[in-house]
């Protein structure tokens, strides 16, 4: 990527990014810029969807947008934990083990169809993901910055699949979904993958620095005192809430703040507001809810239950 005179304002950069991605995924672009803000707050992101909408695409376009290292790890039932986070080999010629890293060392890592393996092989991207750190018989080794997992999942086939335990999904800062294109968008797509797949051609508009840098302003971003108590209120509203089995959990309401002051940072304020919240609220904490029988019998959603936390949580004045 070519160096550029004048850096860009953070908000700037974060909107070339997602128009970026919009030139080769046909998704609506909130669901664009929630995958860039989850970028930004430091995040991983689990998109779950339908067979052929796009998701291994999304994270190969933002890999090429930022111009960063790129894994990909098919998940099959017969993938070993080694096989994510590497092994220690016996080099003859200087008689000692070595390490060989796994694709986890990387900046940007998709994990496709992540429901499919073991999960023992899916406990291995636990310590990478919630401490950017693989252990390896006894050994330590960072992941370099930034570090993000984007793993996929089909949500109507469940037949010899694994699903993902909570402790696995809380660790994924939002849940999201492609949908299908709209008729002219899936048009245009069938034209331009039967013809000059536009990936192949993505320019990069960013890079690893980049990134660096937003992580950082995102971090900078003022928080209110009585924001932080109400993000805590929102959390306790779904823990008091008898239709859930099991309420959001303090990692939740961490991740809720943190897309709250990436999203904040996008729309070019260095403060929070109680709509940079609400707006993030659902993609953050509905995967993490586990219903109660009477919310399953009722066909009440984990997102219909957190507008209804938002709406019974006082908004601070």
């Amino acid at each position: 990527m070519a160096e550029r005179a004048v850096e860009p304002a953070p908000g700037r950069l974060i909107s070339t990014i997602v128009e970026n991605l919009g030139r080769v995924v046909h998704a609506p672009d909130d669901t664009l810029r929630l995958v860039v803000l989850c970028l930004v707050a430091e995040g991983h992101a689990i998109i779950e969807d339908f067979p052929g909408v796009g998701k291994t695409m999304l994270a190969k376009a933002l890999a090429r947008s930022l111009d960063c290292r790129f894994s990909r790890l098919q998940f099959t039932p017969d993938l070993l934990p080694s096989d994510v986070t590497g092994v220690n080999v016996f080099n003859q010629q200087q008689n000692e083990f070595e390490f060989r890293p796994g694709p986890v060392f990387a900046n940007l890592l998709l994990v496709d169809e992540v429901n499919r393996a073991s999960p023992k092989t899916q406990a291995a991207l636990l310590e990478c993901m919630e401490e950017r750190q693989v252990s390896v018989d006894g050994v330590t080794y960072p992941l370099e910055p930034p570090f993000m997992v984007m793993a996929t999942q089909n949500p109507i086939e469940y037949e010899g699949t694994y699903p993902l335990p909570e402790a696995q999904l809380d660790r994924f800062t939002m849940r999201l979904s492609l949908g299908y294109p709209p008729l002219a968008e899936e048009a245009r797509m069938l034209d331009e993958q039967t013809s000059e797949p536009p990936l192949a051609s993505l320019p990069a508009v960013a890079d690893a620095a980049d990134v660096l840098r937003l992580v950082e302003s995102a971090r900078a971003i003022y928080v209110e005192e009585s924001l932080g108590r109400y993000v805590v209120a929102l959390l306790r509203q779904t823990r008091s809430d008898s239709r859930l089995y099991l309420g959001a959990s303090p990692r939740a309401g961490i991740a809720l703040l943190r897309v709250a002051k990436a999203r904040a940072l996008a729309d070019g304020r260095d403060y929070v507001t109680p709509d940079d919240v609400k707006a993030v609220a659902a993609p953050v904490l509905a995967h993490r809810l586990i219903l109660a029988p009477e919310a399953r019998s009722a066909a009440l959603g984990p997102v219909a239950l957190i507008e209804d936390a938002l709406a019974h949580t006082p908004v601070p004045v």
